[in-house]
């Protein structure tokens, strides 16, 4: 089972970036994934996830709620994650997660309930 995150970069406040996370080995339609991130000196924190609960539903940090769009294409296997509006404080390493299960609304936002974790990809966001 593997989770590649790509597409992170330079980009200037303001700007923005899609990520993706393409995954193999499993098939996520039904389970739970996630973006979560990891600036120098902090904790990991979550960003955004997609339920699968019968209807799509989304959950979003505030520091990303109206600059954020996570989407997935369950034909591709892929999850996306539009970033817009960018700030320098948006700056980590952004990682995405699957889970093996349906999380229920309580635990999207914990990472330790993710079983798969891609590599991270590097977000800057500076002048």
């Amino acid at each position: 089972v593997q989770l590649q995150a790509s597409g992170g970069g330079l980009v200037l406040p303001g700007g923005s970036l899609r990520l993706s996370c393409a995954a193999s080995g499993r098939t996520y339609s039904r389970y739970t994934m996630g973006w979560f991130r990891q600036a120098p000196g902090k904790e990991r924190e979550f960003v955004a996830a997609f339920r699968w609960s019968g209807k799509r539903d989304t959950y979003y940090a505030d520091s990303a709620k109206g600059r954020f769009t996570i989407s997935r294409d369950n034909a591709k296997n892929m999850m996306y994650l539009q970033m817009n509006s960018l700030r320098p404080e948006d700056t980590a390493v952004y990682y995405c997660a699957a889970s093996h299960l349906a999380l229920i609304t309580s635990e999207v936002r914990r990472g330790d309930n993710y079983n798969d974790w891609g590599q991270g990809t590097q977000v800057t966001v500076s002048s």
